[in-house]
């Protein structure tokens, strides 16, 4: 039997605080919006598309759709670098997941269970 549905608004988060974890930081930390620009430029946070598609568990269709999604909220930046797709987080999108994480346990929280039963729920969740 198949675990309950997950729509690309999950992935999205799955794939921010993949993204926010490559940055190292507390997200609930005192004063991080004075540090992001700091932290941002200075940090070299990319992940890989591969990366970015593990971490969500789904195919390349809904990998590019979360992606171009994310990219078009202004939540990441993809370059093409090498001839491999680089992702990186925005401040935007560290702020929106810093936001909205506590909303998308509440109403995701069966999804994100199912996700993860194998691996252990990710820091962000606990």
């Amino acid at each position: 039997m198949p675990g309950p549905y997950k729509d690309s608004k999950i992935y999205g988060c799955f794939a921010l605080n993949r993204l926010v974890a490559q940055l190292g930081i507390d997200l609930y930390q005192n004063g991080l919006e004075g540090k992001l620009d700091e932290i941002l430029r200075t940090r070299d946070s990319a992940v890989s598309k591969e990366e970015i598609k593990h971490e969500i568990r789904s195919n390349h269709f809904m990998t590019n759709k979360v992606l171009e999604q994310l990219q078009a909220d202004g939540f990441i930046t993809v370059t093409l670098e090498e001839g491999r797709y680089r992702i990186r987080i925005t401040k935007a999108g560290v702020l929106h997941v810093r936001k909205y994480n506590e909303f998308y346990k509440r109403i995701y929280e069966e999804q994100i269970r199912d996700h993860y039963k194998y691996t252990g729920l990710p820091y962000w969740f606990r």
